[in-house]
Parts: structure tokens; C-alpha cells; sequence
């Protein structure tokens, strides 16, 4: 098994339900855009997301 499938069964295992149940949510959420073949507009949403905070914040002086 993969390095990091390993260590996320184990972390499954050790937080608590809630958390558990929100990252495989999100894990398969992450895996059907993958298997879509669209990570990558998921990707330039991030950043475009990350540019929107950047102009949000107050310009520091």
C-alpha cells in the first residue's frame, strides 16, 4: 500500500467521527475530479480563490 494511503487509514482510525467522516467526504470528492479528468480547473480555482484573499486584504504600510 502507498505511504500515504497508510498513514490516512491510520488517521481515519485516530481522530474522531465527525473529522473521519469530513476527510473521506472530501477525499472522494478529491478522487471523482481526478477520475473527471478536471483536478486541474480545481486547481486554477484555488489560486484564483487565493488572488481574490490577496486583493481582499488591507494594503499594509
Amino acid at each position: 500500500m502507498d505511504a500515504l494511503a497508510e498513514k490516512l487509514d491510520a488517521k481515519l482510525r485516530q481522530w474522531e467521527f465527525l473529522t473521519a467522516e469530513d476527510v473521506r467526504r472530501r477525499v472522494a470528492e478529491i478522487m471523482e475530479t481526478a477520475d473527471q479528468g478536471v483536478l486541474d480547473v480545481s486547481k486554477s480555482r484555488v489560486v484564483e480563490q487565493e488572488v481574490m484573499d490577496l486583493l481582499d486584504e488591507p494594503p499594509t504600510s
